[in-house]
């Protein structure tokens, strides 16, 4: 029996494949190579497995196989896996041969890959450098991938080391892609409890409609503990869209439905000429965006922004506002990353989140460390809105809002503050309990909240101001005047050591 393959020993074989660009392509373009290869080696070593499997099975009768495979997840054309490339890896042209075998897989696999490796080209020079030095990186990369420790047969390695080698990448080229890294990568403890204040069950549809390269829709179906959900997403640019539908199908997720599309100004995700509705929504929406589609959102055909149309400058209220508006109406749950100026800005975004406030769909405001995220070291927020809360819904009498202060939940990293497990679950926790903890969480009322004019800075409602310790003058005054007395006894016998030296000292 073939020894199986570690997830370490994965992860690793596959960031040292990166070695050859490193230093001369940036990260946040070659993670897409990387990420391309590890596809191709992946179906490729599928493709073979199952063809020796029938080829066992059916001996020397092509018809039978020819059918068997012609039915499989993926179809490679003949002279199109990756060890085809592999034997060609010399040739002068192999930039060329690469985009030449995907356009072919792409075009047999039409239905589940179209589109996904049009963005991509392995015989670009600004990528990749002149022809001599793509070349020889083209071939260093080919050949990294085909050592045993990336041999991606299903007797190697099982499926889920593999997704979760892609999500390793990702991670990685974002710490090292710095700001760059904002629009495809959500760290994973952050992923994860936003999944978790989601709280997923059983039957949901899930959607991101700002999915990146789709791991936070991965982690919130982790979340479900079954298979019986339907993921949705979209994503605005077309190479993090192909991520993630490489993504979806490297954890088996195949029926994901991905959308290529700006969510803002022409959502994708449409039935009979209506926005869907989702039991789930989940973002890391970018912050502040500018130039949104403000000037255009007031002819919304599809009225999300009837509470108010934010800033041009700034589209976080602009994607709260479509979140909400496709969470199923009396049962749907929202949970979405934000800046902290969200909470407190004032103009068109108070107006709009104060209308969330009245309409008792807020839930929860969820305060994380600074310096989480790549991209940015200031502290942002979890909201959570609850559509159950409405008229009708099951939770419709909960009134208050719960705020949890979690901005000191953290461990320090090299980099970037991580939340652990146990940090997160304290979240949970809180959030399920609705408890309310010293200098940690409040539940407060509408009234309180009207007080505060619907400024939802989290200080206003959680007191974590720590007293001074109380000094005690009269010890102070008492330990004073000891040191002083030590000090006129000490200064004498330096007098004393000095004259017996014959020192004179002026004073």
């Amino acid at each position: 029996m073939t020894d199986q393959l570690t997830q370490n020993q994965v992860n690793q074989a596959a960031w040292t494949a990166c070695d050859t660009f490193r230093g001369a392509v940036d990260p946040a373009q070659y993670k897409d190579y990387i990420l391309v290869m590890l596809f191709l080696k992946y179906i490729s070593d599928h493709w073979n497995d199952h063809v020796a499997n029938y080829r066992r099975q059916y001996g020397n009768d092509d018809v039978r196989m020819r059918r068997r495979l012609e039915r499989e997840r993926f179809i490679l054309p003949e002279g199109c896996s990756f060890y085809d490339l592999h034997a060609q890896r010399s040739e002068a042209n192999i930039g060329e041969l690469i985009n030449m075998v995907l356009e072919k897989i792409e075009d047999k696999n039409r239905i589940k890959l179209e589109g996904v490796f049009r963005n991509i080209d392995f015989n670009s020079e600004s990528n990749l450098g002149r022809v001599k030095d793509r070349n020889r990186r083209l071939k260093n990369v080919l050949e990294d991938f085909a050592k045993p420790a990336l041999d991606l047969s299903p007797s190697r390695v099982n499926e889920d080391i593999i997704g979760e080698c892609y999500i390793y990448l990702i991670s990685r080229f974002a710490s090292d892609a710095g700001k760059k890294a904002g629009e495809f990568y959500t760290p994973a403890a952050v992923s994860r409890l936003l999944a978790r204040l989601a709280g997923p069950a059983p039957g949901n549809t899930i959607c991101d409609p700002a999915c990146g390269s789709g791991s936070l829709l991965i982690r919130a179906a982790e979340e479900v503990g079954s298979d019986n959900y339907a993921l949705y997403g979209q994503e605005v640019n077309g190479a993090t869209w192909a991520l993630a539908r490489m993504n979806m199908f490297l954890h088996s997720k195949d029926a994901a439905r991905i959308e290529w599309c700006d969510t803002l100004n022409s959502p994708a995700l449409i039935e009979d000429d209506r926005l869907m509705k989702f039991d789930i929504v989940v973002a890391n929406p970018p912050f502040s965006l500018d130039k949104w589609g403000a000037e255009s959102a007031e002819k919304d055909k599809h009225k999300r922004f009837w509470r108010g149309i934010p800033p041009k400058s700034k589209g976080d209220y602009a994607f709260i506002s479509h979140m909400v508006e496709i969470a199923r109406p009396r049962s749907g749950r929202v949970a979405v990353i934000v800046p902290h100026g969200v909470l407190f800005r004032g103009g068109s975004e108070g107006r709009i989140r104060q209308a969330f406030i009245e309409e008792n769909l807020l839930d929860a405001v969820v305060g994380l460390p600074a310096n989480l995220f790549t991209t940015t070291g200031i502290p942002v927020a979890i909201l959570v809105f609850d559509r159950s809360r409405e008229q009708g819904g099951t939770n419709e009498d909960r009134k208050d809002i719960l705020f949890i202060d979690a901005s000191k939940e953290f461990a320090p990293g090299k980099t970037q503050n991580l939340m652990t497990d146990e940090h997160t679950q304290k979240v949970i926790d809180t959030y399920r309990t609705r408890a309310e903890l010293d200098k940690y969480s409040h539940l407060a009322s509408p009234e309180e909240i009207r007080e505060n004019e619907y400024n939802l800075n989290i200080p206003r409602y959680v007191d974590t101001f720590e007293p001074e310790e109380e000094i005690d003058v009269a010890a102070l005054q008492k330990e004073i005047n000891r040191l002083e007395d030590e000090l006129v006894g000490v200064r004498g016998q330096m007098a004393g050591y000095l004259k017996e030296l014959g020192i004179h000292v002026k004073r």
